[in-house]
């Protein structure tokens, strides 16, 4: 009876071992869930202070700029430092990064890193600086928008090198050309009915129409239609007729562990002008030939094509985030050969031996409005980790952060009463109802248009 008895206590003590050992793993397992999304939060919240310093720094080096003879500052890419500017506010690696790029040692600070233990992660990526395909869903407002994306969709995939992609069968089973999966990427975000040919000559909706929309998604088994609506996240694009793993990887999402590699964005300013300062090469590539003449050689000859994302690689590599052009006109300069306000960028181009760009006539003009000097969206990968015994618990927050309209530092604590008017100085304690709803109102630091949370 008594080894009877051992063997029964022995199977209990076993089982509620077991039970209370998962439940205290669950238990741990949100602790560190909650810390760790707590973590990514503070670092969404301090990558969008860093961008609302930016016009602060802009001004401050306008005469730094005026010397090297541009007539403006440009926007200045500070988001790309972003972890190493708030890595006070993270753990000991972070501080120490921060102390050897400033020189200031942050241990004797109050409030600064992270209690109990947890790091952070942050990646900022400004959103102009790429394809905005939402471009199509603008459309009942300037078919214009439609037509210039139709340009910049067809001089990516119609690039030489990309010709066998489009030989093989797609995702779906099926053969589509670079027209077809540009008239798919269109016709899923506008509002018609119609078939977007993707024609970026037609000057009209009507004209641009090759019949009313087939039922394509349901022909070949998809349990959806068409949205004909504005696209809500990057990864809708994986609906799309034609978006395989194999178009994605090549025309999307080169490099997932690198966002700021990515050349299609589904946010932007409502003109949709590409930075040409913060734009990947590749970008840059497919945006100047959809406006150049079809016959300059950068865009039929690979060695041309070669040397250009080169050029442009080692000019952004050598210069570390500064802006290489004061304003979008003077990346056209530097392109066609004319050399007034090309910079470096021209210099290099010209020492690699890339051909001047002709553009088309009439294109020029077009080609300066969808180029720029600044962004007004951008994305903050933010990653919260907590390290465990055993496991390490991740949190990743990716939200999008609209600062146009935002107000300066400065100007809004003085719009909201908190600062003098004229003055510097900084935030006081006094602060009523009525101001705080003011200073929120000019927020600097923009407005979350998205988020997401893994």
């Amino acid at each position: 009876m008594v080894m009877g008895a051992i063997a029964v206590l022995t199977v209990f003590l076993t089982d509620l071992q077991d039970e209370t050992t998962s439940e205290l793993s669950a238990a741990l397992a949100d602790r560190d869930a909650l810390r760790a999304e707590y973590h990514a939060r503070s670092a969404v919240n301090l990558g969008r202070l860093v961008i609302a310093t930016e016009p602060t720094i802009r001004n401050s080096l306008l005469p730094m700029f005026l010397m090297m003879g541009m007539q403006s500052s440009p926007q200045i890419p500070v988001w790309n430092y972003a972890d190493m500017l708030v890595g006070p506010f993270n753990d000991a690696s972070g501080a120490a990064a921060f102390t050897g790029i400033a020189g200031i040692d942050t241990a004797g600070g109050k409030n600064l890193g992270l209690a109990g233990g947890g790091r952070f992660e942050l990646k900022i990526v400004d959103e102009d600086s790429k394809i905005n395909v939402n471009l199509a869903a603008k459309g009942h407002i300037s078919f214009t928008d439609q037509a210039r994306l139709a340009q910049q969709l067809l001089a990516l995939f119609n690039q030489n090198q990309y010709r066998p992609l489009f030989e093989e069968r797609d995702a779906d089973g099926q053969y589509s050309d670079p027209s077809t999966i540009c008239s798919a990427i269109i016709d899923w975000a506008d509002d018609d009915e119609q078939n977007n040919g993707c024609n970026p000559m037609a000057t009209t909706a009507a004209a641009a129409a090759t019949g009313v929309e087939d039922n394509f998604y349901q022909l070949i088994g998809k349990g959806y239609l068409r949205k004909n609506a504005a696209y809500d996240s990057i990864e809708e694009l994986r609906m799309v007729r034609g978006v395989g793993d194999d178009f994605w990887a090549t025309f999307i999402d080169p490099d997932p562990s690198n966002p700021s590699k990515r050349i299609m964005t589904v946010w932007g300013k409502p003109q949709a002008a590409v930075n040409v300062n913060t734009a990947n090469p590749a970008t840059l590539l497919a945006l100047v030939c959809a406006y150049a003449d079809p016959t300059t050689p950068l865009c039929i000859d690979p060695a041309q094509a070669g040397q250009f994302l080169m050029g442009l690689s080692l000019v952004q590599g050598m210069l570390q985030g500064a802006p290489v052009f004061g304003k979008g006109a003077d990346f056209v300069n530097a392109i066609s050969g004319k050399g007034q306000g090309g910079g470096i960028g021209a210099m290099v181009l010209g020492a690699l031996g890339v051909q001047p760009v002709t553009f088309m006539p009439a294109m020029e003009t077009e080609f300066k409005k969808a180029v720029s000097t600044e962004s007004k969206f951008f994305s903050i990968y933010a990653e919260g980790v907590i390290p465990g015994n055993k496991r390490e618990t991740r949190v990743r927050i990716h939200a999008v952060v609209d600062i146009t309209g935002a107000t300066a530092l400065s100007a809004a604590a003085q719009e909201a009463g908190v600062i003098p008017m004229g003055t510097s100085s900084s935030l006081g304690s006094s602060m009523n109802p009525q101001t705080h709803e003011s200073n929120v109102r000019t927020d600097p630091a923009g407005n979350i248009v998205y988020w997401r949370i893994e």
